[in-house]
């Protein structure tokens, strides 16, 4: 277990604090494998897990994954996490994560992710930009 991970408070097991559940430490995993300008959606990660789905990965990076890259495990439709827009958007600028930029009429004015370069395969590596989600 990376030593950087605690429980998110609100667990009512018999684990030690800083204890993960199994399930936690393994999504967390694969996030800290996606290389930097890259991304992976919720759906990828449960896939490439072969376990879970979406909102289990989702629930895991908001309970545990504040230590993680959490801005590398995204939703399908490339909006950016809604109340960290900002804080995401300087983690993709200084990773050159592809962005689409903004329609006028988004709120905000925040561009979304270009899905289409950004998502990693988990195979290739983070100068390919071209893969697709894992199978």
């Amino acid at each position: 277990m990376s030593e950087h991970r605690t429980s998110g408070g609100g667990a009512t097991d018999d684990r030690a604090p800083d204890e993960l559940p199994e399930y936690a430490e393994r999504v967390l995993d694969v996030a800290d494998l996606i290389p930097p300008g890259r991304v992976m959606t919720y759906g990828d990660v449960a896939e490439w897990l072969g376990e879970g789905g979406p909102r289990q990965v989702g629930r895991v990076m908001a309970l545990y994954g504040g230590a993680a890259p959490w801005w590398r495990v995204v939703r399908a439709d490339g909006a950016l996490l809604p109340g960290h827009e900002l804080q995401a958007l300087d983690h993709y600028r200084e990773e050159s994560t592809p962005l689409r930029e903004a329609s006028r009429s988004a709120a905000g004015h925040v561009p979304r992710l270009d899905m289409k370069r950004a998502r990693w395969d988990g195979v290739t590596g983070a100068g390919d930009r071209t893969g697709e989600a894992h199978t």
